[in-house]
Order: structure tokens, then C-alpha cells, then sequence
């Protein structure tokens, strides 16, 4: 049977490379109204989790106390909607190498954050790995040019992925993967629509045609449903810090993908840069030290997964994880 561990980190490495994925995807919706595209792609999302909730399963929503339901709300606010708007903007006077790079911190800034925000010190092994992964982003996309706004909004793109990871850690526990999914974006497709009609009016009501329905419709079931599923299942086997490593597979999976639509290349800088984001990955999620053990990370956030204790030999000082 494979080890919680191991199924966190395929998990979150999955949910990683959807998303890489759907920055390809991105370039067909250019000309439809962002703030539609986004509670139709979030609303559908919503729906779709539903029936896999099973009877009873928007129950826990009900016990959630205020404080709680304000972090979803910031959740979907920050972490998916903002997230997405903050990549457009950056676009507009940046080339997409920019916030691409920018987003690429985002392991640096869990991995610090994260044991901080629950009063532990930053494991020095996640750290190491965070730095490669980020470097690895870096030579994947390069950095591109762009202008005072564009470095704005990507530092804006930046928090909204970091917000992702962090901002959910303690509602994985009371509401399950899908739960927090689906409750997420229902709330993202509100503050989406809303935001549309306060800045664009009812001008931002308009069907897809259907190159962009078919875009949406992946960006729904493939990269939301199945990745948002797949990214907190993840988070709630090895913590916040090692899932976050993986979204260095985010620029990877896009210059993988993009020779598919004539949108890039793939050639020795991209090659290199994954072999990079690979090697932080292994050696801060614990591949390379043999971990067998969830991480003391997903134990602080998620208790209810500790695994039974198993013996383990003393680490070597080549092995020792801080």
C-alpha cells in the first residue's frame, strides 16, 4: 500500500502540473471578460464537487465558526481570484516570463512562512529544496522584460500563490479536501462576478464562443475539480511546505506544453532548469534522504493523520533533517 507520503507528493505534483498546463491554455481566453470566465470556470467547479460530497457532506460547512468562514472567503479571494487577476495584469506590460519567475518564489516564501505561522523553525532541508525549485523556475522561463507594474502585479501573483497554501492549512482538517474545494469556489465565482459587474457593468455578461467554452471547460473539470482535489489532498498528507515545492512544476509543464500551440519552445535552458526544479523537489520533499515518515508538518496542521510510529535508524549527518 503506498505510504502518505508518497501519495502527497504525486498528488500535489499532479495538481502542479495541471495548472502549469493551463497557462497554455490562458492564451485562448485573451478577449473574454476575466471576471466572467472566472465564476463561470469557478461556479461549474463548485457544482461539480457536489456530488462528490456524498450525502451530508456540505455538513460540516455548518460548523464552521466566523473566523473560519473569513478565511475561505479570503481563500478565494486572494488565492484564486486575485491570483489569477494579478497574473493578467502583470501580462499586460510584462512578458509572461515575469510573473511566471515571481510565482516561482512561492516555495522560498511557504517554506519559511509556513513553519513561522505554526511556531516551529523553517526545516533547513524544505528551505534548501524551496531555493533550488525557485532557481529552477528561473532558468525554465528567464526573466523577460517588463516595467514598474508588471513587477507589481507579479509580486501580487506571488502572495496569491503563497496565500493558496498557507491561507487553507487550517481548514483542511474540518472540511476535507473536496469540501474545501468546492465551498472555495463557489465563494471565488461570487466575489468574481461581483467584482465584474462593479468594474465592467452588465458589459461583462457574454457567452464563450467555442474555442473558449472548450478552454473554460478544461480549466473547470481538469484544472480545478481535479487539481484543486488533488493540491489539498496533498497539503493535508505533507504539509504546506512540501506541497508548495511541487508548483515548481508549473513552468515546467507550461514550456512542455506551449510548443503544442506554437505559444514556445522547449529546448537546453528549459531541460536545465527542470532538472533543477527536480532536484529541489527531491531533496526537500525527503526523497533523496529516504523519508518514510509524514512530515512533522502535517502533523502540527493535520493531526488526525499521524501515521502509527514506525522505528527508524538514527540519521547520518548526510541525512539529518532540522
Amino acid at each position: 500500500m503506498m505510504k502518505p507520503h508518497t501519495q502527497g507528493a504525486l498528488l500535489a505534483g499532479l495538481a502542479c502540473f495541471l495548472v502549469g498546463g493551463s497557462f497554455t491554455v490562458n492564451s485562448v481566453l485573451g478577449d473574454y471578460p476575466y471576471a466572467t470566465g472566472q465564476a463561470l470556470r469557478y461556479g461549474g467547479a463548485a457544482l461539480l464537487l457536489l456530488p462528490l460530497l456524498g450525502r451530508g457532506g456540505l455538513a460540516p460547512l455548518r460548523r464552521l465558526a466566523l473566523r473560519q468562514w473569513l478565511r475561505l472567503a479570503l481563500l478565494a479571494a486572494v488565492g484564486m481570484a486575485g491570483f489569477n487577476f494579478a497574473v493578467l495584469a502583470a501580462e499586460r506590460t510584462a512578458e509572461p516570463a515575469v510573473p511566471g519567475v515571481f510565482v516561482g518564489c512561492a516555495p522560498v516564501l511557504v517554506a519559511v512562512l509556513g513553519p513561522l505561522l505554526a511556531g516551529r523553525r523553517p526545516t533547513r532541508a524544505v528551505l534548501a529544496g524551496a531555493v533550488l525549485v525557485a532557481l529552477g523556475a528561473l532558468v525554465v522561463q528567464g526573466m523577460g522584460r517588463t516595467d514598474l507594474a508588471g513587477v507589481i502585479y507579479s509580486v501580487l501573483a506571488l502572495l496569491g500563490e503563497t496565500g493558496f497554501a498557507l491561507i487553507a492549512v487550517p481548514l483542511v482538517a474540518p472540511l476535507g479536501p473536496k469540501l474545501l474545494s468546492s465551498a472555495a469556489c463557489g465563494l471565488a465565482a461570487l466575489e468574481s462576478m461581483a467584482a465584474g459587474l462593479v468594474h465592467g457593468g452588465t458589459g461583462v455578461l457574454q457567452l464563450p464562443d467555442a474555442g473558449e467554452a472548450l478552454a473554460l471547460g478544461w480549466q473547470t473539470v481538469v484544472v480545478t475539480v481535479i487539481g484543486f482535489v488533488c493540491w489539498y489532498s496533498g497539503i493535508q498528507r505533507i504539509g504546506a511546505e512540501r506541497a508548495t515545492l511541487f508548483s515548481g512544476l508549473i513552468p515546467v509543464s507550461a514550456a512542455l506544453t506551449a510548443p503544442l500551440v506554437g505559444t514556445g519552445g522547449y529546448g537546453l535552458p528549459q531541460a536545465a532548469g527542470s532538472l533543477l526544479v527536480g532536484v529541489g523537489v527531491a531533496i526537500g520533499s525527503g526523497i533523496v534522504a529516504g523519508q518514510r515518515r509524514t512530515s512533522s508538518a502535517v502533523m502540527a496542521t493535520c493531526p488526525q493523520t499521524r501515521p502509527t510510529p514506525q522505528p527508524t535508524p538514527p540519521p547520518s549527518r548526510s541525512t539529518a533533517r532540522s
